[in-house]
């Protein structure tokens, strides 16, 4: 299975390239993600679940459920875990902001407690957020493999063979998004929720894993929201 940066360069040999011949995405369009190699890629976000609260039964319907899924499949797949620190400031700003426009002063002391107590909290201990993605390929070998004479039919009718190409794709982006159907069906009985990725998010989801020093924000938290008591 091809990797989206599947390319191991020794120093010397990684000296002077651009950050896009590191990587190989060739494009991202119609929620696809098409590699520099001609094959497609889905990218599945999905959630978790806590195994260990469950029941001895709830367990062992979880792993029956995921076993035959596992023998249903019949092509790889990719199972991506991403880790990233959460950076705790922005809220920490809302917070302060809320104290201070806050008329009542109980709950402004509550506010100032609570934001004492998620400072001091991150400021010991790392907070993490974890994604988890299910990676769904299609190569275009396991399509018709061009011949000979289908080389010559490309030199001789380039517009005929670029409007099979665009036909060919669209039959394969078809059965790619087949795969993720399957998978869909076959998790469902998990109880793990999915959802398929669209374009702006598989652009934003590559564009923070190729830059690794940016951080999460937890600003889009609504202090609202939240139920606060005495710490």
């Amino acid at each position: 299975m091809e990797l989206l940066h599947s390319k191991k360069l020794t120093k010397s040999e990684g000296m002077g390239k651009s950050a896009q011949e590191f990587v190989d995405i060739a494009e991202i369009r119609d929620d696809i993600v098409i590699l520099k190699n001609g094959a497609l890629r889905a990218v599945l976000m999905v959630s978790s679940i806590n195994f260990d609260l469950k029941s001895t039964a709830e367990q062992e319907a979880i792993v029956a459920a995921y076993q035959n899924f596992l023998n249903s499949l019949d092509f790889p797949l990719q199972i991506v875990i991403s880790s990233r620190r959460l950076d705790i400031n922005p809220y920490l700003e809302m917070l302060s902001e809320k104290e201070k426009v806050q008329p009542n002063e109980l709950l402004r002391l509550q506010i100032n407690e609570y934001r004492n107590f998620v400072k001091n909290l991150t400021g010991t201990a790392n907070i993490m957020t974890k994604a988890f993605y299910v990676i769904v390929p299609f190569a275009f070998t396991e399509g018709k493999r061009e011949g000979f004479l289908d080389r010559i039919k490309i030199a001789l009718n380039p517009k005929q063979a670029i409007l099979e190409k665009q036909m060919e794709l669209e039959n394969y982006k078809s059965q790619l998004w087949q795969r993720v159907n399957h998978i869909a069906a076959g998790l469902e009985g998990t109880g793990i929720r999915m959802i398929p990725l669209k374009t702006e998010e598989l652009i934003e989801l590559f564009y923070n894993s190729y830059n690794p020093s940016v951080i999460e924000s937890a600003e889009k938290i609504e202090v609202e929201k939240l139920e606060m008591s005495r710490i």
